[in-house]
């Protein structure tokens, strides 16, 4: 018996174990890492991000609205973003940590609407039985994918165009004057084709912000049929007021109304 009890113990000690993970130790995820990689946490990723991203569209218009006051007053504000919290922190520097900060949201924005559309497709790999059935359930994830996709060309587009003049027309002595914002924008809308895309562009951002901020409410849960026509007027008014705002820009020039 004391043997059979020696040889046991013996073989216990010698015996490897079943997997190489028995003996690992286990890195834990954050909190964060481990919600996100729900489509719950995916959706509030989207919500938030989205929210950030409206806030920007919006005070972005209305800051360009100085458009119309005159070079110098639309010079002065871009001189002020430049010069935030300057000289505290070096001139610049607060401009580009906002410019971080938003296109980190708009990275986690993108990610967050890829991964969950692999996850749905994951979900139902088997499509819809009739096409109507298929309309109602995927028209507006349609149209959020194309027009997000456009929105996204423009928007770097726009930041070659405007902040690195690299597709800009030239300005004194022919290079590009970051410092004439004004004269900048007017040499870039008067070109027709430009002025389209930025038209075309913004129409599709009304379509993608009027879905999204629909989708928000939804997607943090607050979406109690009581309030779905506030939501939908409140939805509607913001994008239109962006639409509106952004297009007359470039109507604006091409129409004489704002000129070198």
């Amino acid at each position: 018996m004391v043997k059979t009890q020696q040889a046991l113990a013996k073989a216990g000690k010698s015996r490897a174990p079943v997997t190489g993970t028995a003996l690992a130790v286990r890195k834990k995820r954050s909190f964060a890492a481990d919600l996100y990689s729900t489509a719950v946490g995916k959706k509030y990723a989207m919500a938030i991000s989205g929210i950030a991203l409206m806030g920007f569209v919006l005070f972005h218009m209305i800051g360009n609205l100085k458009m119309y006051l005159g070079a110098v007053e639309l010079d002065h504000y871009a001189e002020f973003l430049r010069s935030l919290l300057y000289p505290l922190a070096p001139k610049g520097a607060v401009l580009w940590i906002l410019r971080g900060g938003l296109l980190a949201m708009l990275a986690l924005h993108l990610h967050a609407a890829w991964s969950l559309t692999v996850l749905n497709h994951q979900a139902r790999p088997v499509k819809y039985q009739s096409a109507r059935d298929y309309e109602v359930a995927n028209f507006a994830s349609r149209t959020m994918r194309y027009s997000g996709m456009i929105v996204l060309s423009f928007l770097i587009w726009h930041l070659l165009d405007l902040t690195f003049g690299v597709v800009n027309t030239v300005g004194t002595e022919n290079t590009f004057v970051k410092g004439e914002v004004y004269a900048n924008v007017v040499r870039s809308l008067d070109r027709w084709p430009v002025a389209a895309f930025y038209i075309l562009a913004n129409l599709l951002l009304g379509m993608h912000l009027r879905h999204g901020a629909w989708s928000i409410f939804q997607s943090l849960g607050w979406n109690n049929p009581r309030f779905n026509s506030w939501r939908w007027s409140f939805a509607t008014a913001f994008a239109a007021i962006v639409v509106v705002g952004n297009v007359s820009f470039p109507i604006a020039v091409l129409a004489g109304i704002v000129k070198m």
